[in-house]
């Protein structure tokens, strides 16, 4: 089955096209990185991909998504753990009060908090602490959102879209406002998470793509640009045309790092 199955789409807002010939086909168990410069159309292609944005109707397109081009949103996002910096931004002024076990709890029903009208079953409660055990942040079961650091925040939004065991996790610049032992144990915990799921990194952080990520989309003037295997895609030559600078790329234990720019 294909995560992702596009072709053809353009997309915008009011007459302006951000987005056109978007093609790119993301196979389950497939580990991704899409890159792009800053205004490049990362943000519109997660709003696509989100369905809070609908292809234009000027051409034939294709747009399927887990093997569906007709799907129920609330379903959708549940089988995509989608994790954005808007969501985490939410939580952070609307849930500040939650701690960390009800942050996600209130995954099984997509809310931010729980309330007095939603009915919880020892199953969702066992399943809330499992996925809590798995990425190792039991110690935030009883702390508040208010009292977390941005990189423990981000874990509990990722374990509340983990309640739903999703078939691909789709990260939006996840490492955002991270420091660097953050940044780290962060990527750690998606590594471990790209064992039982695929994984569609968008990004313009080099640093953030790991070693389980084969393959790599680049946006560069409104389109998918090139896609394919990460070592033919992330070459010198490539980056400095997307992001308009001259860079030397090399490679070291499997990861990818601008060398010099000049």
């Amino acid at each position: 089955m294909n995560i992702i199955d596009f072709e053809n789409i353009n997309v915008g807002y009011d007459t302006k096209i951000i987005l056109k010939d978007i093609t790119l086909k993301i196979k389950e168990k497939e580990h991704w990185a899409i890159l792009g410069a800053n205004g490049s159309g990362k943000s519109t292609l997660m709003k696509l991909i989100q369905s809070e944005i609908h292809p234009r109707k000027t051409n034939p397109y294709k747009k399927e998504i887990l093997g569906k081009s007709n799907y129920s949103i609330f379903e959708l996002k549940k089988e995509l753990g989608i994790i954005t910096n808007d969501l985490h931004n939410y939580f952070a002024i609307n849930g500040s009060f939650l701690t960390g076990y009800i942050t996600v709890l209130s995954g099984h029903y997509s809310s931010v908090g729980v309330f007095k009208h939603q009915d919880f079953s020892v199953e969702q409660h066992e399943k809330a602490k499992e996925t809590m055990k798995y990425l190792e942040i039991e110690h935030l079961a009883n702390k508040l959102v208010q009292e977390m650091s941005t990189g423990e925040l981000r874990k509990c939004i990722v374990a509340r879209a983990l309640i739903h065991d999703p078939k691909a996790f789709i990260l939006d610049e996840p490492t955002v406002g991270l420091d660097i032992k953050a940044q780290i144990n962060f990527i750690k915990m998606v590594q471990k998470l790209s064992k039982n799921c695929s994984i569609i990194l968008v990004t313009h952080h080099l640093e953030e793509i790991f070693e389980e990520i084969q393959n790599v989309a680049l946006i560069h003037n409104n389109t998918i640009h090139k896609s394919g295997k990460k070592e033919d895609i992330l070459t010198s030559a490539n980056l400095s045309e997307i992001f308009d600078t001259n860079v030397h790329i090399n490679v070291k234990n499997n990861r990818y790092f601008v060398e010099e720019i000049y």
